[in-house]
């Protein structure tokens, strides 16, 4: 059982704990001022246009112009001559209606999105997108689903499984910016068309440095500038051009659609006239330069290939090494050996892929990149797209008394099927344990189960259980708890059941979806087959929607109720499964339920 905790006795206390939870990790960002003594490979500026002369000679005029500062949002009064003949010249560059320019890529992306998707649209969004385009999913207030990094079919696959009557978007980076891998533009448009869909295409590490004249990855694949599939591309002022912004190039009805409704770029005070020059003056060279385009690529193409990894796609490679600390530790040894260098850590990239990414510029000599790798340890290819099977999956239910029980030991035997199980029943209250209905039905081993976190007698909610054992239970202690559970179990497929709903509460101000929130893991759904369920069902999964939490399936427990079932299925966008009420309830029973449902262990699959 938990001890007694006193509660935190104030804001700084509890956020000096979070602190010391990400020190502990791994995971501590600080600000580092740049050293100009050091030689930059961590700025994504590419072409080295900030410091260009004729770049910072154009901001200069402009200044002196038009002043320093943008003095107010772009309708009111903060408009120049500037901004417009940058919004031309970027139109006529990247062969499109128009443009319409932002203050950065992020309020870019969070304006595309915001104001184009509306709700009941669906979006499908690649897993290594960048959280800018995430954030804007998110903000769109409709469902979001996630296919996997560069994977068409996987795409297909979820656009197929998709009600129609709905309008679609398909939202990619075209250079990742992690990865700096590149995004299957041709296979992406084709799906767009067959599925009547509209992409959203994020060029921010692609633009100035792909294409004919630098126009980004959309054109070095050679399609259509017009493309009436094509809804937007993201242009980021920040990178191979050298200054700061964004420009959204799109056809002209959706730029006018974002000066009306899109709030990011109406509600914000404009960037200067100086940064509108000073992008106009660098789409100027990138456009004549192909000379200066080419050099990062080839030197980013050198560097990878002494290192032994792949040929990258643009100027970014990343030397990818696993764990916080040897991230840390290369970005150290660079650092001490003369490069401007940084670790990548989660949540910018997954657990277990921290890296340092190096960005190769114009400005790197042979010699640099032959430094570079003296330093940089030997990598491989990058990993694959993530297609392994789910290694934690929470058993969660729209109520109490569903049968999540049942269920869990179902799972412990499709677990054995494709892997080893591991079950957890995290927070036990009342005196019938579950691990022991579970052994029973699963003939589940000890080396196949874990001890609670906690168990108290009273079978109540875990917050008035724990009470009225004279406990309680501490949010932060039961995530750490959590993530040590998965750590010591690397390789078992680990099954945990809630208690309850998913809003069951664990303390007055947290609840068992909250901590799902936070740890992200796989879900299966359990709910009763018959009356009620709909509306209980169809409410978690708008309340996991909303914090951006999938279920795998939906298993419903009873009688069968073929009316609910296809209501369910339609309605909720997913899989379901029907277990009934066994006459005899045991391990054969469960599995030759499964012998009957050969694709339930598929839950385990991505």
């Amino acid at each position: 059982m938990t001890e007694v905790r006193p509660q935190p006795s104030s804001l700084q206390e509890v956020l000096e704990a979070d602190l010391e939870e990400l020190r502990r990790r791994g995971l501590q960002r600080r600000l580092l001022p740049t050293d100009a003594t050091r030689i930059d490979v961590c700025s994504n500026d590419y072409l080295g246009l900030a410091r260009d002369p004729r770049v910072v000679e154009a901001a200069i005029t402009a200044l002196r112009q038009h002043g320093a500062g943008g003095r107010a949002s772009r309708l009111l009064g903060g408009d120049t001559a500037a901004h417009r003949q940058l919004e031309q010249v970027a139109a006529e560059w990247l062969e499109c209606d128009a443009t319409l320019f932002h203050a950065s890529g992020y309020q870019a992306n969070l304006g595309v999105l915001t104001t184009l998707v509306a709700r009941g649209d669906q979006v499908f969004s690649d897993a290594g997108n960048h959280a800018s385009l995430i954030d804007g999913c998110r903000l769109s207030g409709t469902r979001v689903q996630v296919f996997r990094h560069r994977d068409p079919e996987h795409l297909q696959e979820l656009l197929c499984r998709s009600p129609l009557g709905q309008r679609r978007w398909i939202v990619t980076e075209s250079i990742f910016s992690m990865d700096g891998d590149l995004a299957p533009l041709v296979e992406l448009l084709s799906v767009a068309r067959r599925h009547h869909a509209w992409l959203i295409v994020d060029e921010a590490h692609a633009v100035g440095l792909l294409g004919p004249q630098g126009r980004g990855a959309w054109a070095a694949a050679g399609l259509a500038p017009r493309d009436p599939h094509l809804a937007a591309r993201i242009v980021t002022g920040g990178k191979a051009l050298g200054g700061t912004g964004a420009l959204v190039a799109a056809p002209e009805a959706v730029i006018r659609t974002l000066v009306h409704r899109a709030r990011p770029f109406i509600y914000s005070t404009a960037t200067s006239a100086a940064t509108a020059a000073a992008l106009h003056a660098a789409i100027a060279i990138v456009r004549e330069d192909s000379t200066l385009r080419q050099r990062p690529l080839q030197l980013a193409a050198r560097l990878a290939k002494r290192i032994g990894g792949p040929r990258p796609d643009a100027a970014i490679v990343p030397v990818v090494l696993g764990a916080e600390q040897e991230a840390v530790g290369c970005a150290e040894k660079l650092r001490e050996g003369g490069f401007e260098a940084h670790a990548v850590r989660p949540p910018t990239v997954p657990v277990g892929t921290s890296r340092v990414r190096i960005a190769c510029h114009a400005a790197l000599e042979e010699a640099d990149v032959d430094r570079l790798v003296a330093l940089l340890p030997r990598v491989g290819p990058l990993p694959a797209s993530p297609k392994r099977r789910a290694k934690t999956l929470v058993v969660a239910g729209t109520d109490t008394e569903i049968g999540k029980t049942v269920v869990s030991a179902l799972v412990v035997i499709a677990a054995r099927l494709v892997g080893q199980p591991r079950y957890w029943k995290p927070v036990q209250t009342g005196t019938d344990r579950d691990v022991e209905t579970v052994t029973a039905l699963a003939s589940a081993t000890p080396q196949e189960l874990s001890d609670s976190f906690a168990e108290y007698p009273l079978p109540a909610s875990p917050h008035e259980a724990a009470a009225d054992a004279g406990a309680s239970i501490d949010p932060e202690q039961l995530r750490a708890h959590w993530r040590r559970w998965e750590s010591e179990h690397p390789d078992e497929l680990r099954i945990a059941e809630l208690a309850g709903g998913l809003l069951v509460p664990y303390t007055n101000h947290f609840t068992q979806i909250d901590l799902l929130q936070t740890l992200r893991p796989s879900l299966l759904l359990v709910a009763r087959s018959g009356l009620g369920t709909l509306n209980h069902t169809l409410l978690s999964l708008e309340a996991l929607r909303a914090r951006r939490l999938e279920p795998r399936a939906l298993v419903l427990v009873g009688p069968p109720h073929p009316s609910n079932r296809r209501t369910l299925a339609a309605m909720g966008q997913l899989r379901v499964f029907e277990l009934p009420r066994f006459e005899t309830l045991n391990q054969s029973a469960l599995e030759g339920w499964i012998q009957e449902n050969p694709d339930f262990p598929e839950i385990f699959r991505p």
